[in-house]
């Protein structure tokens, strides 16, 4: 099915598909390799008339990695063997790095390097935005590459470098509430086992690292840097303690008031890419009488284990008159990120 990342044997998949016809070119014998690798599995994502629109290959090695200049010193890297992602406005690179970075985390390695030639400048910045820097250069028959690399074990003290890692020391962390219906287009990697997969589509909401998110709760107080709990809301009335969760971790980038904006066409223009709303729905919330908060935030943490409010309640302990947003203390967040299964590489201190 379209618009999911998929998990496919290289036998599965269509070398012939013009998808390839870049990488063929810049990969004398790439066709070979392809073929080498039938029996191991890449990350692909197929548009609506099942053409690719995405692949990536990720391989484990044991450092140090050798074949560059200068060397790699570390014991355990992943390698961002093959990446490519047909560019179209949807931020689905920022998607597939996110799932490359997801993946490091989870086997636990001491960073993660991909080779790219210097021609692919979009793609190149868009590495280096999420803390990959320069490195080292590679050559071979292909001519000559730049090796990006990415430590997961150093520290840059900076929101998007460190990402997905979060640093909770002296950050106020809090409670937020989502409806269902916009917390799985916006939080792919977070939706429940009996979500339907499908539904989530290649839009720039669905596969960007950066959320934006309209809400009439009195979260003025936020402030960039504070650590947001992501919760999502019963889909059936009367059912919260079962089915009200606790999914995710974010960071707050930025957060606005609708009355901050100039006018409607700035304010359309900011939430636009990053938040689930039509163009029409947004006009309709900035000339609404309501009063409404915009908040960026990146999306860092999808816990492997979802929490309902009845575990939040009668196992940790964390209670609220109103489940719509309240602040949590130190204590809370650090049992949430336990009891919701966190990889401890993802939080810095």
């Amino acid at each position: 099915m379209e618009g999911y990342i998929q998990h496919k044997l290289f036998s599965e998949i269509d070398l012939a598909d013009p998808f390839f016809d870049s990488l063929k070119g810049d990969y004398p014998g790439f066709e070979n390799w392809f073929e080498r690798k039938a029996q191991e599995k890449a990350y692909v994502l197929y548009n609506p008339q099942r053409k690719l629109e995405a692949f990536l290959y990720l391989k484990v090695e044991n450092g140090p990695i050798e074949d560059v200049t200068p060397v790699i010193e570390a014991k355990s890297v992943l390698k961002i063997g093959t990446m490519k992602v047909n560019p179209h406005g949807t931020r689905l690179g920022e998607r597939f790095i996110k799932r490359a970075l997801d993946v490091a985390i989870s086997r636990g390695v001491e960073g993660i390097y991909v080779t790219v030639f210097a021609k692919h400048e979009a793609l190149v910045s868009l590495f280096l935005k999420y803390g990959f820097i320069q490195r080292s250069t590679k050559d071979s028959a292909s001519g000559t590459e730049l090796v990006l690399w990415k430590s997961l074990t150093e520290t840059k003290n900076n929101l998007l470098l460190d990402f997905p890692r979060i640093s909770q020391r002296g950050r106020r962390k809090h409670i937020l509430s989502i409806f269902p219906e916009f917390h799985t287009r916006l939080f792919p990697d977070s939706i429940l086992n009996n979500e339907r997969f499908d539904i989530l589509e290649d839009v720039s909401h669905t596969n960007s690292i950066h959320k934006v998110f309209i809400s009439a709760a009195p979260v003025s107080g936020l402030r960039p840097g504070d650590i947001i709990v992501i919760y999502r809301t019963t889909d059936r009335q009367g059912q919260a303690r079962f089915r009200s969760v606790a999914t995710s971790i974010c960071v707050v980038e930025e957060i606005k008031s609708k009355q901050s904006f100039s006018d409607v066409s700035s304010f359309i223009e900011y939430c636009d890419k990053y938040s689930v709303y039509t163009k029409e729905e947004l006009q309709g919330i900035y000339f609404g009488k309501q009063r409404q908060h915009v908040i960026k935030m990146v999306y860092n943490i999808a816990l492997r284990k979802r929490l309902t409010r009845g575990q939040l309640i009668d196992q940790l302990g964390i209670e609220s008159d109103r489940w719509t947003y309240f602040e949590l203390t130190d204590n809370q967040f650090d049992s949430i990120l336990q009891a919701g299964d966190a990889h401890e590489s993802l939080v810095i201190d």
